[in-house]
């Protein structure tokens, strides 16, 4: 008789092979999670700090003989400023201390003034107590991101000016509170005052544009391609060439709407209008592509219980297949609308690398995108501006992460079992 509770020396080597197989498939799954969460944790632990920033106060005299009440709009804000902060330090005399001292506060700090004093005259008269953005230096040095152990000469503060900042902050008047203007404001020169709300919009903007010529375009190509194109040579002809637009390098998009858009049809420049139409080009053989293989993942068995019981080609395909593959069809809209807001090749074609501090309301209006703003900060040498960049890595890594949440809820609602 054979034993069979005793396996063959063959029998145990391919067992042994599969739990190897195994293990080599967990390892893979372990080793890019690692690489996923170092660079994540990476990306955060530089961009965490962008998300506040530091504010310092001074006691600004707005008595008669500094302002006077009758032409606020053109008193001398950046004068009371400085007098406020050699009034903090009256024993810096020196002129290059002076400018030193100045430094303490954001460039921008005058026109922060006079927005408070414009938005409450009654401070006029008497000495108040405001709070101002301190400059990035400030910033940094706050946040512990200066070294203050390597030589004055290689710092950006000076042993005189940390003693200054330590001064304010025993005194009361530096905190570090949220960083609204990061979320709230346009792109700036100065990083503790640049914001990606500019940018935000305008990504917002020519998704918007994308999403509304390419997602009609290449749901209605795919079902006619699908369900009513002939099979001859033509048809394969325009699929052979919709699979090749789809591994296209994006940057080839940028200059057929450089060419089209933009020196044909004279369309504004660096508009979310035509930061759209390029976009709708690189996404919609994506689109088509994913559509068609969400219908040809209906069965067969649908299309022909709707004809034989008298429906036409038209009301078989829209009243019964659409509604099956429409899961699918969402869910590859929504991936190459995700992959549009991440790329910034085309973009960058078509000048929206611009630098633009307004806010877009139109997709006419002058604008830029978080990729392109992205680009522009990483090549910026100033540290709180790497810090930015991170944050804004992380304000896109958290929308891209949102979109795909929104396909997987879509397909999940609208998925009908057969």
């Amino acid at each position: 008789m054979t034993d069979f509770t005793k396996q063959s020396p063959g029998l145990k080597r391919r067992h042994a092979a599969e739990i190897r197989f195994q293990w080599y498939g967990r390892s893979a799954i372990f080793i890019a999670l690692g690489f996923l969460f170092l660079m994540v944790g990476s990306i955060t632990m530089n961009g965490i700090g962008a998300f506040t920033q530091t504010k310092l106060a001074l006691e600004i005299p707005l008595t008669s003989e500094h302002i006077s009440v009758d032409d606020l709009e053109g008193a001398n804000y950046d004068a009371l400023v400085k007098l406020a902060l050699r009034n903090t330090f009256p024993d810096v005399t020196k002129r290059r201390d002076k400018r030193k001292l100045y430094g303490l506060v954001s460039p921008y700090a005058s026109f922060q003034l006079k927005d408070q004093v414009l938005a409450d005259p009654t401070l006029v008269g008497k000495t108040t107590k405001i709070w101002f953005t301190a400059s990035d230096y400030v910033d940094m040095y706050i946040k512990g991101n200066i070294d203050i152990s390597r030589d004055e000469k290689t710092r950006k503060l000076n042993n005189a000016q940390i003693g200054w900042i330590d001064a304010i902050q025993k005194q009361g008047n530096l905190e570090k509170v949220f960083n609204s203007a990061f979320f709230l404001g346009g792109d700036s020169r100065e990083p503790e005052l640049a914001g990606i709300l500019s940018a935000f919009m305008g990504s917002a903007l020519s998704l918007s544009v994308c999403f509304l010529l390419s997602f009609p375009i290449g749901i209605f190509a795919a079902i006619y391609l699908e369900e009513f194109a002939p099979k001859n040579r033509w048809s394969g002809f325009i699929e052979i060439n919709i699979n090749n637009l789809a591994a296209v390098p994006s940057i080839v998009f940028g200059l057929l709407g450089l060419a089209i858009f933009l020196n044909f049809f004279g369309l504004p420049r660096s508009s979310p209008l035509v930061g759209g139409m390029v976009l709708s080009l690189m996404t919609l053989p994506t689109i088509i592509i994913a559509s068609r293989a969400s219908l040809r993942a209906v069965p067969p068995s649908i299309r022909e219980a709707a004809l034989g019981i008298g429906a036409s080609p038209v009301q078989a395909a829209f009243h019964h297949v659409v509604p099956l593959a429409l899961p699918g069809m969402l869910t590859g809209a929504i991936i190459g609308m995700a992959r549009a807001l991440g790329d910034t090749a085309p973009l960058l074609m078509i000048g929206m690398v611009a630098f633009i501090v307004d806010i877009p309301t139109g997709i006419l209006d002058k604008a830029t995108a978080l990729p392109v703003q992205i680009f522009l900060w990483a090549d910026s040498p100033e540290r709180a501006f790497q810090e930015k960049t991170s944050a804004a890595i992380l304000v896109l890594l958290v929308f891209l992460v949102l979109m795909n949440l929104v396909a997987i809820i879509l397909r999940r609602k609208f998925e009908q079992r057969f």
